[in-house]
């Protein structure tokens, strides 16, 4: 009798041990963030920038590129500890004098491993990769 009860024990505490690591939170890695054909009105080439976000993190912001209608921003954006299920979200803004002006939000639900994705603003598309959980890129 003691012997089964140990051994539920044991077999109740390796699946505690599974859902926890389930549910555990891994580092994510913003890159490789780039925009097509991104437009101001008439014939005036923006000077945009991106914000990012995962769940309630805010991550910061990239620099500002003058004058470019397909950017590519250098860097990247590194989150410590990221629940499974988060949504990441990228903004971009043209840097405007006085009041920027808001140019489209890209928001995936993250998931693990590396991936690429695209998303379709009002006045252009952008690009960029991410990887999520501890796998083998960095």
């Amino acid at each position: 009798m003691a012997s089964l009860s140990l051994s539920l024990g044991l077999l109740v505490l390796c699946t505690l041990a599974l859902v926890h690591c389930d549910l555990s939170g891994g580092p994510l890695r913003v890159y490789d963030i780039r925009a097509s054909n991104l437009r101001r009105w008439l014939f005036v080439k923006p000077s945009p920038y991106v914000k990012v976000w995962c769940g309630s993190s805010f991550h910061g912001k990239s620099n500002t590129l003058e004058k470019q209608e397909n950017p590519v921003w250098p860097g990247q954006f590194n989150f410590a500890d990221i629940l499974p299920n988060s949504v990441l979200t990228i903004e971009v803004w043209d840097d405007l004098i006085g009041l920027d002006h808001h140019m489209g939000t890209c928001r995936i639900t993250i998931r693990p491993g590396t991936h690429t994705e695209s998303c379709q603003l009002k006045r252009g598309t952008v690009y960029y990769s991410y990887s999520y959980g501890y796998v083998n890129v960095y």
